[in-house]
């Protein structure tokens, strides 16, 4: 199995601690991103909605699924014990960890679910990000809070890597 970082960047104008709606852990948040299967190289065509499934027995995968072209299986199991909040603009920020066998993610889709706070304190909730862009008045701070500039990368990560966060 080979394990994904996926990454999250965005330019945060007065805002804090972007992260989905129930917070890292929510097993209500859906990540979406396409499939590229490592036998034959085939990318799906539709984006795979992938959810976190606490009452899985343990290493058990949170997605099981045959490529349409060469009909090979693969999963990918979610390490939710690897991530945190976006703080810091421009910067890379872990979101979720992917245990992957015989698929890659790519091309990560942002949607709707997320929260985010100001910098006064106001937080903003069901942040729907899909059109790559977020603006609002934040009454208490008196002033416009913006979220622009998403990026998202997965990341292969090597045998042993430790995280430091």
């Amino acid at each position: 199995m080979v394990r994904f970082l996926l990454q999250i960047r965005a330019k945060l104008q007065s805002l804090t601690n972007l992260q989905p709606q129930g917070g890292c852990k929510d097993p209500d948040f859906t990540y979406l991103f396409k499939l590229k299967c490592e036998g034959c190289g085939e990318l799906s065509e539709k984006e795979a909605g992938v959810r976190l499934n606490l009452g899985k027995r343990k290493g058990a995968p949170d997605l099981v699924r045959k490529c349409k072209f060469c009909e090979r299986e693969g999963s990918v199991r979610m390490m939710p014990e690897h991530n945190r909040p976006l703080t810091q603009t421009g910067v890379y920020c872990p979101l979720m960890m992917f245990d992957c066998k015989g698929y890659e993610p790519v091309d990560f889709v942002f949607s709707g679910g997320w929260k985010v706070e100001s910098v006064a304190g106001t937080t903003f909730d069901n942040v729907d990000l899909s059109k790559g862009k977020f603006a609002e008045y934040d009454e208490r701070g008196e002033r416009p809070v913006t979220i622009s500039n998403l990026h998202a990368t997965f990341t292969v990560l090597r045998p042993g890597y430790t995280c430091r966060w």
